[in-house]
């Protein structure tokens, strides 16, 4: 694999600083593809996907706000992480974004949509987070015990590791990483992780800070999340006008392909692809795959 450049950007949105990665130069005569990271991981992660996409589009993504080196600033809503979105499309002057989004950064993009209609040509979302805005929580709607149990548990994690060595081997063991390809796995060990002058990584997305973000995603997935002042932003899925196609992986959770029927009820025209063979992490599993599927989309 030919390797581009990256090159580090940053953007602010009302005091909360957003960091980009963009392989290669800005050419104006490619379009622009954005991709979006999931929870707890960093935009360097697709890194085997921008280096397939480099030749035909000027390839950006985020480290989404808690994520990577972005700010850590204690608001998780789903219409703060549209909002730094949106204000990083329009710093950048970016259209006819080809937009490709994986989980809660997937939402991200789906929302966004709707913020920014003119700016966004297309999308394709792996298992986005999303609810039925037509379910209304009661006043004592909360989360499951299981629900509470996975929330809790990211507090649990390991955040700290002797070394870049010691937690490679750590996760490669974890059944959630497994299936990873190597490079993907050491370039999110290389990134998503602070480097100590010893020699000890930290991750960059602690587990208190991915315990506050996992709290409204579960909200989501359960059907009980209320939204902030701004309301429930689901039922924007509605008026989305761009071409979305909405995919799903054989061997992730029931619950991302029930989100995807929800998705699918909701946006207007939405087509559907499935990954055979393949976890949540279609990106890092299966990159050869995912490409293909993505140029098969851009040229339908």
């Amino acid at each position: 694999m030919h390797l581009i450049h990256r090159h580090r950007l940053w953007i602010d949105n009302a005091g909360v600083r957003i960091a980009l990665v963009r392989w290669g130069d800005v050419d104006p005569d490619k379009p622009v593809a954005l991709l979006l990271h999931g929870t707890g991981f960093v935009g360097e992660i697709w890194d085997e996907i921008a280096n397939g996409l480099a030749d035909r589009y000027t390839v950006y993504a985020l480290d989404r706000r808690g994520h990577g080196a972005s700010d850590k600033p204690g608001r998780y809503h789903f219409a703060d992480f549209a909002s730094d979105l949106a204000a990083a499309i329009e710093t950048l002057g970016l259209s006819g974004i080809y937009g490709i989004g994986h989980s809660a950064g997937a939402t991200d993009l789906l929302l966004t949509a709707k913020l920014l209609p003119d700016r966004i040509a297309r999308l394709f979302v792996m298992e986005p987070t999303v609810m039925d805005p037509s379910v209304v929580p009661g006043r004592d709607a909360r989360l499951s015990d299981q629900g509470e149990a996975a929330v809790s548990g990211a507090r649990r994690r390991q955040a700290e590791f002797a070394s870049a060595a010691a937690a490679f081997e750590r996760y490669r063991s974890a059944p959630a990483f497994a299936p990873w390809s190597e490079y993907a796995l050491r370039t999110y060990i290389s990134h998503g992780f602070a480097h100590q002058p010893d020699g000890r990584v930290r991750l960059l997305c602690s587990p208190d800070v991915e315990t506050e973000i996992l709290r409204p995603i579960f909200e989501a997935m359960e059907q009980v999340y209320r939204g902030d002042e701004r309301g429930n932003p689901f039922g924007w899925l509605r008026e989305l006008g761009c071409p979305v196609r909405i995919a799903t992986a054989e061997l992730s959770w029931p619950i991302y392909k029930e989100m995807a029927t929800r998705a699918s009820a909701l946006i207007p025209g939405a087509s559907r692809i499935a990954f055979d063979g393949v976890g949540h992490c279609v990106a890092q599993e299966a990159p050869t795959q995912l490409l293909t599927a993505l140029e098969e989309f851009a040229a339908a």
